[in-house]
């Protein structure tokens, strides 16, 4: 059954609403934006911002929701014991599924944005990560993976701002194989003697 025209202007309303978000949110703090302003940069009347948000706030936090949920989809294949997927592509499907929510990606990777949920996203990935590693025997201490992992997860960020600042490669194919070359270096580090 297609969607009636009722859902497809709600889905124009939220994109227009995290649009208008996301672009004040890369000039200032959530604290320093008004609905009032939120509105007039989106177009719609608060009556509107209101019918979907009880306020900035529950806003962030819904679009933080999205993308954790879109994140843990992309890292499941880790946990996954039949699938053995390569590094790489799971590297892969983490770089489409930020770059599908670009728009949440540079919000979360902002000097503005929610570091707390940007901590919660690293130790989602490192709990499957580590569980990924784990399997994979490597010659290395829990504590060495650990800090592999800080290491390896502060230069992907780094990455995905650089990405997102349009100083990147290409495609998120390019991407995923260039991060995931720099991983396979840190990895054989662990393995040396």
């Amino acid at each position: 059954m297609p969607p009636s025209p009722s859902d497809h202007r709600v889905r124009v309303t939220r994109m227009l609403i995290r649009r208008a978000f996301t672009q004040l949110l890369a000039q200032k703090p959530i604290e320093s934006i008004t609905v009032k302003e939120l509105c007039a940069q989106a177009g719609i009347h608060r009556g509107t911002f209101y019918a979907h948000y009880t306020d900035l706030y529950d806003l962030r936090d819904q679009m933080e929701g999205e993308l954790m949920e879109e994140f843990e989809k992309a890292m499941a294949p880790l946990l996954d014991r039949h699938q053995c997927p390569t590094p790489a592509d799971v590297t892969a499907d983490v770089v489409r599924c930020l770059r599908e929510n670009a728009d949440l990606c540079a919000m979360v990777l902002s000097q503005y944005g929610n570091q707390a949920f940007l901590l919660r996203l690293l130790a989602v990935g490192w709990d499957r990560c580590r569980t990924y590693y784990d399997r994979l025997s490597l010659r290395a201490t829990p504590r060495e993976v650990e800090f592999f992992y800080a290491f390896v997860s502060a230069g992907f960020v780094g990455m995905l701002r650089q990405w997102l600042s349009g100083g990147s490669p290409d495609g998120d194919r390019e991407l995923a194989l260039m991060a995931q070359r720099l991983m396979d270096q840190c990895v054989k580090a662990l393995e040396a003697p």
